[in-house]
């Protein structure tokens, strides 16, 4: 296993503990905008990976949900890293949450891990060498039928005031599809999808730590990335499809 792998799966495991410790336990809860939530156990989860990752590359650069810290992402090794991912499940006690961690090379990510310490589920991928869940390989499904397809995507807090708030897709999509569910964390969306227990995920209005780690895991898993325009996608950009990579089950989100 690469050291920078290594290194990634043991920060996820550490802040893990943390989550895990406390998610049945009382959360000191604060607000950014008007219903998303920050915990105490966020910034605790992010201190533990932040120091975990400068110990072994104090060079290094870092980008995190909650403090944004970060020197220069267009330096050649930038770690992206959300802490918590699923917040507002985790103060209602809901076991979809997920540490997630990428290391990018050259703005491309090259490690990706998302861990869920509730349900014990580790994902995790090293470019070129495929897609794992607690050490088995895993790869997207192969269902090609729209009909058949189970879906998953999510929406974003602001909805009240942004006009892209998925409403619209997901009216037309839910009519066509087996079905369309909301988990609340994309990291975990993405790594479901890369198993093959959703056969595709869309989503608006995500930053790069959602999306770091999940898209390396789908793509070694044989799915495909994309804008939801079917343009190349970047961690910057805050719109996603994730597919199993067959052309025909791709072409709906295009057309929608």
């Amino acid at each position: 296993m690469d050291e920078f792998l290594e290194i990634a799966i043991t920060a996820a495991k550490e802040a893990g503990k943390i989550i895990k410790k406390n998610f049945h336990k009382q959360k000191k809860i604060s607000y950014k905008g008007k219903i998303g939530l920050v915990t105490n156990i966020d910034k605790k989860s992010e201190n533990i990976i932040i120091k975990i990752i400068k110990n072994s590359y104090p060079n290094h650069n870092i980008l995190t949900e909650e403090s944004k810290h970060s020197q220069d992402l267009h330096q050649e090794f930038c770690w992206v890293i959300d802490p918590l991912d699923g917040t507002t499940n985790y103060v209602h006690e809901l076991p979809p949450v997920s540490v997630s961690i990428a290391l990018q090379k050259n703005r491309e990510s090259i490690i990706g891990v998302v861990y869920n310490p509730i349900n014990n589920e580790l994902f995790y991928s090293e470019i070129g060498k495929g897609s794992f869940r607690n050490k088995q390989k895993i790869s997207v499904s192969k269902n090609n039928d729209i009909s058949k397809a189970f879906l998953v995507t999510g929406f974003p807090y602001n909805m009240e005031d942004e006009r892209q708030n998925n409403i619209h897709n997901f009216t037309k999509v839910i009519k066509i599809s087996q079905g369309v569910r909301r988990l609340g964390s994309a990291a975990i969306d993405l790594c479901y999808v890369a198993a093959g227990i959703f056969d595709g995920f869309w989503e608006l209005e995500l930053m790069p730590w959602d999306t770091a780690a999940g898209i390396l895991i789908v793509k070694e898993a044989g799915g495909r990335i994309s804008k939801i325009n079917n343009e190349k996608f970047s961690i910057f950009d805050k719109e996603i499809v994730a597919t199993i990579g067959l052309g025909a089950q791709t072409e709906w989100f295009y057309s929608q």
